[in-house]
């Protein structure tokens, strides 16, 4: 058991509000079944990982979300705390800070749901180079990050001054933690769903059993 905490921070996969630049193209309710997919596999992966506690940081109503029954089944094996903040990154700072209160200080590993390819074997090993490093960052394809790991939450605090969602988010988040003093560890790169362009990657590398492999199979050929 590797003693760290896997943080999922997700938001319900709700037709309208899920997904919108995929919706663009497919429609609110195929976006948000792809994004229900990638969520549930993301969480089977965390789930089969071998590390010591697993949370998820939510936003949105599960009500109206797709697959909330799934979803809500898989969830029972997850701590899961509400999303709080005035931005994504605020609630990103949050979250870590959250996670770590939660479960007894354990250094916290963060992806988010839109890199359904991850692999328990994947997270088990970012695990074990955040229990090596200050801190692991795995950058995104699109400029971004997919995930970011820390020993001490107070280390993502400096995330709250990172502009989110432009195309050097990861560096400029690599920028603010070295900043701090913190001694991160580059894990490997992958790309993540944004866009209808984005599904055939991502789709190639996950497995074939995969929900996120078989919904856009029959959606985005």
């Amino acid at each position: 058991m590797i003693p760290v905490s896997v943080l999922v921070v997700a938001k319900a996969p709700v037709p309208g509000l899920a997904k919108t630049r995929l919706a663009a193209d497919l429609g609110d309710d195929a976006a948000a079944d792809i994004a229900a997919a990638a969520l549930l596999d993301t969480l089977d992966a965390v789930a089969a990982s071998g590390v010591a506690a697993r949370v998820v940081a939510l936003t949105g109503n599960l009500d109206d979300a797709q697959r909330c029954g799934e979803i809500r089944s898989r969830l029972e094996d997850f701590v899961v705390l509400e999303q709080r903040g005035t931005d994504f990154a605020d609630r990103l700072a949050n979250a870590h800070a959250d996670t770590a209160e939660a479960t007894g200080g354990l250094p916290v590993l963060q992806i988010g749901m839109d890199t359904p390819q991850v692999s328990p074997e994947l997270i088990g090993r970012c695990a074990q180079a955040l229990a090596a490093n200050d801190a692991v960052l795995g950058m995104a394809r699109d400029g971004g990050w997919w995930v970011l790991g820390v020993t001490d939450a107070a280390m993502a605090e400096c995330l709250r001054g990172v502009p989110m969602s432009v195309p050097d988010t990861g560096n400029q988040t690599l920028t603010a933690l070295r900043h701090k003093g913190v001694d991160v560890e580059l894990v490997g790169e992958l790309a993540d769903v944004d866009t209808i362009d984005d599904i055939d990657t991502v789709r190639r590398d996950c497995r074939s059993d995969s929900r996120f492999r078989r919904i856009t199979e029959t959606v985005a050929r």
